[in-house]
């Protein structure tokens, strides 16, 4: 476990944790561990929120606790959903749209995906009264994809890479685990501060459900999962959490 937890925190961040284990099983236990790693993303992120008593309105204290996540992570994530919204939006087959996705450039469709991804993020942060707690959900919900992303029945789109290691490495059940554990902080959370327990519950299923459906769209476009994959899905988990959280 804490080999799996050691590497979650070396593939997520940029926190330097040296890992001890590489192999299959401790990759499993890191995705699984995954939304645990999402506290960390989240506490960077919820420290510009916090600057208010500094006289720092709200829609800068948004932009830069955006920026802390995309520090924090390598931006790694976003490179994802920029990668696969090129993929994707190629329209070519699976081979070629993978070939795509492994480009060192960003197209049009990767470009327009990520602006609109980063606005919805900065915008919802800066409607949320409590944006720190807000942002705390959201990291964890957008790592808990990554359970969901690499569960049983879940095939690598190639025959390397991080996709290779942990596609099809984690149980239904562990994955039903794992959500029901963060919709009961998610709740707890909410219920504490001014989000409200139904608002929180409701923002992590809805932000489940449309990555799942994106998860279900790319395994068919591309034959399975990959890295930009997950990154893609941990990227629209978190900015549909923060959305729906933002409503009033």
């Amino acid at each position: 476990m804490i080999a799996g937890l050691r590497l979650s925190v070396s593939l997520l961040t940029i926190v330097p944790v040296r890992a001890t284990g590489t192999g299959r099983d401790a990759a499993r236990q890191a995705m699984l561990l995954a939304p645990v790693i999402g506290l960390i993303v989240g506490a960077a992120a919820a420290i510009p929120l916090l600057l208010g008593p500094l006289g720092l309105d709200p829609l800068p204290r948004a932009v830069l606790a955006v920026a802390a996540m995309a520090l924090i992570t390598r931006a790694l994530h976003l490179d994802g959903l920029a990668d696969l919204a090129d993929g994707l939006g190629s329209g070519r087959p699976p081979e070629e749209a993978l070939a795509v996705m492994k480009r060192s450039d960003i197209g049009p469709f990767g470009v327009v995906t990520l602006l609109l991804a980063l606005l919805l993020q900065v915008a919802a942060l800066a409607a949320t009264p409590d944006a720190a707690a807000a942002v705390l959900i959201a990291a964890v919900t957008g790592r808990l994809v990554l359970a969901w992303a690499c569960r049983s029945g879940v095939a690598s789109a190639r025959p390397g890479g991080l996709g290779a290691l942990v596609a099809g490495t984690i149980s239904t059940r562990a994955a039903l685990a794992a959500t029901v554990l963060v919709l009961m902080a998610a709740a707890a959370t909410g219920a504490a501060f001014d989000l409200g327990a139904l608002r929180a519950v409701l923002a992590v299923l809805a932000a489940l459900a449309v990555a799942l459906l994106m998860l279900r769209h790319a395994t068919r476009r591309l034959g399975g999962v990959t890295g930009d994959v997950f990154g893609a899905l941990v990227e629209l988990a978190t900015t549909t959490t923060l959305v729906v959280l933002s409503t009033a």
